[in-house]
């Protein structure tokens, strides 16, 4: 059904819009109730980040991107680097509490918002907008940034967007002209509590996860191991055509390296294929038209520790066509592109019956523990044999035949004891920091609808 709104003709004037999405009422909120005052009158700086090309090899500092805000935070777990000259790097490092805003993308990721609580050499790309609050003045940072991501931020970002074919913006002039609540200064420092409670669940859970992973590499030996790759090498021929394979970089030795570390295990070793069920994608949504799903590809997997971060709600009818899987909890997905394989996610009880894209492969375990098979999956042990099996021309990838070569080391049921409980505290440790930013999140809405009564 159609909606129809009307405006005065002096807001388009103010606001310079005549696009109708901007007047829609589903982003009206009274600025008369409650104390509204515009997010400049708080800020000490709000800046656009460095454009400038980034590399993978660490050299130079981090610099953050969209994709590394993640659940209200900044993560450096996939960071990207640039080389800045010494002159420009003062203008765009990062401080702490400093608040990014993801200005251009996709409308559904136009607005993500995160908050600054690193140590280190830090800046952040172009599309970013920094936020400084002023110091000694009545908006906390924690609280401008949780605000930004309850319903009252996203109504004025979803307003001010403004949007072309496939993508949304919001210009730093436009984000200055959001107005915010002045909520009471106690209620804020609870908010900061929360914010801080948070961001201390989700270094541990990152520590857990590292200590699994060093309990893994310890187990095979391969704590201090780095394969070495080679410049030049040669390959029999009887091999080449063996595998079916004539590109060099099948055969580089660093794979070698570390299938014969797997080889090599004392205690033994299997295929994959023998200790997972790989489950079809066979779904199509196309058929509930009127159905919504969550749908999940690879841009909501959290690779640092194997979770699935984000996820996006889509008609069955407006279903694109990869998307085939059904996830059912405790199932592994793993990229099988190349340059994302480290994309593996375990499917917690909250993404069962969620769609995924068919750029994953869908493992369920049968031999093994899903906690074990998740970290085996992200390990430098089949990292390597997926990365080496990569295939094709245009779109480089692992094929559902090339799964049959892959082989994985049969760990002790003590150590994967283990492994299972250091992967569930550090999986618990992360919902429990999400269970807290939605607390924060809900605080701050009733605090704004409270203050709207009087």
């Amino acid at each position: 059904m159609a909606v129809v709104s009307v405006g005065k003709l002096s807001e388009t004037g103010r606001h310079q819009r005549l696009d109708a999405e901007f007047y829609q009422p589903q982003y009206f909120i009274d600025f008369s109730k409650g104390d509204w005052e515009p997010i400049r009158e708080f800020l000490e700086i709000c800046q656009y980040g460095i454009s400038q090309a980034m590399i993978e090899e660490p050299k130079g500092c981090s610099i953050f991107r969209m994709d590394d805000i993640k659940d209200c935070f900044l993560l450096d777990d996939e960071v990207k680097y640039i080389e800045i000259p010494k002159e420009a790097f003062g203008q765009f490092k990062l401080e702490i509490n400093d608040v990014l805003f993801n200005r251009v993308n996709a409308e559904e990721f136009v607005g993500r918002t995160g908050i600054f609580k690193l140590s280190g050499d830090y800046v952040f790309a172009s599309y970013l907008i920094r936020l400084r609050v002023k110091p000694d003045c009545q908006i906390l940072p924690d609280y401008l940034n949780i605000f930004l991501n309850t319903k009252f931020g996203k109504k004025q970002i979803r307003r001010f967007s403004r949007r072309a074919v496939n993508q949304a913006n919001v210009n730093a002039e436009e984000l200055r002209n959001f107005r915010i609540v002045l909520i009471p200064l106690e209620i804020q420092s609870q908010i900061c509590q929360l914010s801080d409670e948070a961001w201390s669940k989700i270094e541990l859970s990152k520590s857990l996860y590292s200590q699994a992973e060093n309990l893994l590499l310890e187990e095979l030996r391969l704590k201090d191991f780095k394969p070495k790759y080679a410049l030049s090498y040669t390959a029999n021929l009887s091999k080449a055509f063996g595998v079916r394979r004539v590109d060099a970089e099948y055969f580089q030795p660093a794979y070698e390296q570390v299938i014969k570390r797997v080889v090599d295990y004392q205690d033994g070793y299997t295929t994959l294929l023998r200790c997972v069920e790989t489950v079809r994608a066979d779904f199509d949504p196309t058929k509930y038209s009127d159905n919504s799903f969550y749908y999940v590809e690879l841009a909501d997997i959290d690779a640092s520790i194997g979770i699935i971060h984000s996820r996006s709600e889509i008609k069955g009818e407006e279903a694109p066509s990869r998307a085939r899987r059904v996830l059912r909890r405790d199932d592994i997905i793993v990229s099988s592109v190349e340059g994302s394989l480290e994309k593996v996610a375990l499917v917690d009880e909250e993404h069962e019956g969620s769609l995924a894209s068919t750029g994953f492969f869908q493992f369920r375990a049968r031999a093994t523990y899903p906690e074990v098979l998740l970290l085996l999956l992200k390990s430098i042990v089949l990292q390597a044999q997926l990365k080496r099996e990569c295939a094709g021309t245009i779109l480089t990838a692992v094929s559902n035949d090339s799964l049959k070569k892959i082989l994985i080391p049969l760990l002790p049921h003590e150590t994967q004891q283990k492994i299972v409980s250091l992967v569930q505290q550090c999986h618990k440790a992360r919902k429990k920091a999400k269970e807290l930013l939605e607390e924060a999140k809900r605080k701050v809405e009733q605090a704004i609808e409270t203050a709207s009564l009087n």
